[in-house]
């Protein structure tokens, strides 16, 4: 078996960089599209998960309400779920940020919610280390 290495490629100019350009666009976009609808199954998982019986879907519709109004109800409470689940996954990466918003909360005499993000914070990202005792070490192993 004979190893080769591959050519270099050329530097893209003129033409090739505008199709260079249109390549790495298509890739890009087929990337986030496949994000997409795997994002999309995540939260058609969640709708059922959450209501419990499909014959119960129906209900996420109001069919009796404004569509732009439930749609950017919608769009407003996927953006907060969206962000609460990834500090929910790894909170001791956001703990600068649940310190920080705590204090913006309490700055702008939003009390309760600034107690309850600290609370939070002091229960799922806490500055001492673990005790052994509790079934954690510091690494989660």
């Amino acid at each position: 078996m004979t190893e080769t290495t591959p050519a270099p490629v050329p530097s893209a100019s003129g033409d090739d960089a505008g199709f260079e350009t249109m390549r790495n666009d298509a890739v890009l976009c087929g990337r986030a599209m496949s994000s997409g609808e795997f994002l999309a199954g995540l939260i058609a998982n969640a709708q059922l998960e959450t209501v419990g019986r499909p014959d119960k879907l129906a209900r996420d519709l109001w069919p009796d309400a404004d569509p732009v109004l439930i749609q950017a109800v919608w769009d407003r409470a996927l953006a907060v779920g969206f962000h609460a689940g990834r500090v929910s996954a790894a909170p001791r990466m956001f703990r600068d940020q649940l310190d920080r918003l705590a204090g913006v909360f309490a700055k702008a005499g939003f009390h309760a919610m600034a107690g309850s993000v600290a609370r939070s914070r002091r229960l799922v990202a806490p500055e001492a280390p673990p005790h052994p005792a509790d079934g954690e070490t510091e690494h989660g192993h």
